[in-house]
């Protein structure tokens, strides 16, 4: 960031700079004519871009497979349960491994995680294409739930911490993980996986700020000198005086507990102890 950019006079604050030329922290102004030219040279650069994406998702229905114990126990809110049972009858299941931090309060839950479920609204979609999605939490199933219920999330939760070895065999326990699997009547097969940035399949908030002049605003882009980028998907949604509109939450807790706070739920994980 750049002195001219931190100035609380800057862009967000209203700024004002001779005529025919940008505030700081912002593009080139430019005529329609030359704005539709940049534009399409970039418009070929995505849709190569999008023709590759779908080539590697062609790749990927190309993968071998490997089967996986249908019997591995999960528990969910009636007990213990199966992973065969988690597909709820149909024939693809995509399971998201929430990290958990035993005995941890809500506040000190994995912010990475919380920002990736948050990003799951509607399972019609993929039921409709005979595909079930859930949660398998790392932790215990109690004190997980009670935080699926702080935040309002309604996905099938269960907690995969009996059988965690075994379902993530030959990968680093305690990361999160995005695991596909398909069944083929008892038996149930790995198809893919991925973790860290690959979670991002899950998210449209990214996807749409990678839209804007300003992106994501975090630290690792890269973006013009002046750009602000003091933000992150984790703690408080950063802000300084530079940039009023973005909002400065008090610090400490994933983004996405803030709301749920304000309406008045509960964080307390220890209920039942």
């Amino acid at each position: 960031m750049t002195d001219e950019s931190a100035n609380p006079g800057g862009p967000a604050g209203g700024a004002t700079s001779a005529p025919g030329l940008p505030a700081p922290g912002m593009p080139e102004v430019a005529d329609r004519a030359t704005f539709q030219a940049e534009l399409g040279r970039l418009r070929a650069r995505e849709k190569a871009h999008t023709r590759e994406g779908d080539a590697i998702a062609a790749a990927r229905r190309r993968l071998p497979m490997t089967e996986v114990d249908a019997g591995l126990t999960l528990t969910g809110p009636r007990g213990p349960l199966t992973l065969l049972e988690a597909f709820e009858g149909r024939r693809q299941l995509i399971a998201y491994y929430f990290m958990w931090w035993d005995g941890h309060p809500a506040a000190e839950q994995c912010e990475g995680c919380t920002w990736a479920t948050t990003q799951v609204k509607e399972l019609f979609y993929l039921h409709s294409r005979d595909i079930s999605y859930a949660v398998f939490c790392q932790g215990p199933y109690g004190e997980s739930a009670r935080y699926r219920d702080f935040m309002g999330w309604d996905m099938p939760w269960y907690s995969a911490q009996d059988s965690i070895d075994h379902l993530l065999t030959g990968r680093q326990i305690g990361l999160f993980h995005l695991v596909c699997y398909v069944r083929d009547g008892d038996r149930v097969f790995e198809t893919y996986w991925t973790t860290r940035r690959g979670a991002e399949a899950m998210d449209y908030s990214y996807a749409l700020m990678d839209l804007t002049v300003y992106g994501r605003q975090e630290t690792w882009e890269d973006s013009p000198p002046g750009w602000p980028q003091q933000c992150s998907n984790t703690r408080t949604g950063g802000g300084s005086p530079a940039w009023p509109p973005v909002p400065v939450w008090p610090g400490g807790r994933p983004i996405a507990q803030w709301p749920r706070l304000e309406a008045g739920r509960s964080d307390d994980l220890t209920a039942g102890r």
